[in-house]
């Protein structure tokens, strides 16, 4: 009689050894989500509610472990997280904060859809925008004869007061000589394209390189001279395969990503 009840009281006392353990290595909450995706879901939701913004501290680890009850390891993991995510940039003596937005190049999409993807509010100052003519190699890139007039719109492109990207956009002045006087401070190049002249775009031609800043695309884009800027020039296109817009973009490199997909 003995015997059996200290298997039983083994078995007990090993069964409750075990579970600790398998909380701790998963590190599965109630509902079964784990600790460290508690953790990056808390901080992701203080930050789509404008709670943190761009250059917040975010809680270190060590105050993010006792908040949680969690190891130190598991809210290094959450913030790493975090980080790849590119939503925190980690800044080494200085702690955690929250990372300004950058904008990813992996969809035809204009820069209102851009920013309003990312929860940002796009704004736009139109720097210049009219007809020009006898510019050859542009009126090339959009298969036209070097003497067309072509729509020149040059525009800052803004978040808050914060300048993101210098964009320069040609397009045949014979099919939209309108859109030198549109307001395209305050509306969607794609989207006047679309809605006024029932045009919709489907694809672009790009070449991405870098460049350096010069004194006028410095001041413009708050960046030092000489610093290293992302250009694209893209020849986007219709749905009916005809070139409609030639575009020179000159990016801040820290605030923009681009993804590309290689087939093999």
């Amino acid at each position: 009689m003995c015997f059996p009840g200290k298997t039983i009281r083994r078995a007990a006392s090993s069964h409750r050894l075990r579970q600790p353990r398998k909380s701790i290595m998963q590190g599965n909450h109630r509902d079964g989500t784990p600790v460290y995706k508690r953790i990056q879901n808390a901080i992701r939701e203080r930050i789509e509610a404008a709670e943190l913004k761009a250059g917040d501290a975010v809680a270190s680890e060590r105050e993010l472990a006792k908040a949680h009850k969690v190891s130190l390891m598991t809210a290094r993991h959450a913030l790493a997280g975090l980080e790849r995510e590119g939503l925190v940039e980690r800044r080494r003596g200085a702690g955690t904060f929250v990372a300004a937005p950058k904008i990813h190049f992996n969809k035809l999409m204009s820069y209102t859809e851009h920013m309003s993807s990312r929860g940002l509010t796009p704004r736009s100052r139109v720097l210049l925008s009219k007809v020009i003519e006898d510019e050859q190699e542009i009126a090339a890139r959009l298969g036209l004869p070097a003497a067309s007039r072509m729509v020149k719109i040059v525009r800052l492109r803004l978040t808050g007061e914060e300048p993101f990207a210098l964009e320069t956009c040609y397009l045949p002045a014979k099919e939209y000589s309108g859109l030198a006087s549109a307001p395209l401070g305050r509306s969607s190049l794609f989207g006047a394209l679309k809605h006024d002249y029932g045009v919709e775009l489907a694809y672009a031609d790009e070449e991405i390189d870098a460049t350096a800043a010069d004194t006028n695309l410095a001041d413009l884009l708050a960046l030092p001279k000489g610093s290293a800027i992302l250009r694209i020039r893209q020849v986007i296109y219709s749905t009916n395969g005809k070139a409609t817009i030639y575009v020179v973009g000159y990016y801040r490199s820290e605030r923009h990503t681009l993804f590309v997909r290689r087939f093999r």
